[in-house]
């Protein structure tokens, strides 16, 4: 099947995208919806300008659509607007990285039902923990890139998401004010900058820390691809008489 990956920069869409490919589905394009809110009711914000890195990396085209207005109303007409031309272009349906969030699945089912599209999401219903922990081993590189919790200090903003700051994260949840330990309620959220799919790695050479009340964000503004590493052979074996 031939399938639209909504890509937002996060570790779970592009995740879910990844899964699906490895299992024989065809992915055609990366599509970003671009909020005009910052603090968009169906769509991750941050970072939104690099995930056009990520898609060069992945050697998929990238779409990038606007929305329209503000507000709830708005968010799902722009989903529409951006998936309705895929049945016309050959394609199946779309790939999402949703986890628990019943408002994200429930709008995205309506639109992919009313245009005839398959919604795939992987990571649906999967435990947050064992979500990002698959995330972490299968080679991606995720940076916080906010942090809007209160277990969730501000200095977080930057760092690498790996297994220690995991189970971290899986211990705090377990405190007296519990979050999501995926980000998938807002807690935090993330952006990828490699994967084993890429050809090359996303190398931010600039960013800023912005805040705004209890919302703290890591803003990448100049970033490039670089290559990788060679992957190194075997060690050669004795040589011969």
């Amino acid at each position: 099947m031939r399938l639209s990956a909504l890509l937002s920069g996060g570790k779970d869409s592009l995740h879910a995208a990844l899964l699906l490919e490895s299992t024989g589905f065809t992915i055609e394009e990366a599509l970003t919806l671009v909020p005009q809110e910052e603090d968009a009711w169906l769509f991750h914000t941050p970072n939104l300008a690099w995930v056009a890195l990520q898609a060069q990396a992945w050697r998929k085209p990238h779409r990038a659509v606007s929305v329209a207005g503000r507000g709830p109303e708005a968010e799902l007409e722009g989903l529409r607007g951006a998936l309705a031309p895929l049945r016309s272009r050959g394609l199946d349906g779309v790939t999402v990285g949703a986890i628990g969030s019943s408002y994200q699945w429930s709008r995205l089912q309506r639109v992919g039902e009313e245009l005839g599209l398959e919604v795939f999401a992987p990571l649906w219903r999967m435990d947050g923990a064992r979500a990002v922990r698959e995330e972490i081993q299968s080679g991606l590189e995720i940076r916080i890139v906010q942090v809007a919790s209160e277990p969730l200090e501000a200095e977080l903003a930057g760092h690498t998401l790996d297994l220690p700051l995991l189970e971290e994260f899986e211990r705090r949840a377990k405190g007296p004010t519990p979050f999501h330990v995926a980000g998938e309620g807002g807690e935090y959220e993330t952006f990828v900058t490699d994967a084993p799919a890429f050809r090359e790695r996303i190398e931010v050479e600039e960013s800023r820390r912005e805040s705004r009340g209890a919302s703290h964000r890591w803003a990448i503004t100049r970033a490039k691809l670089v290559p990788k590493p060679a992957p190194r052979g075997p060690a050669p074996g004795p040589s011969g008489p």
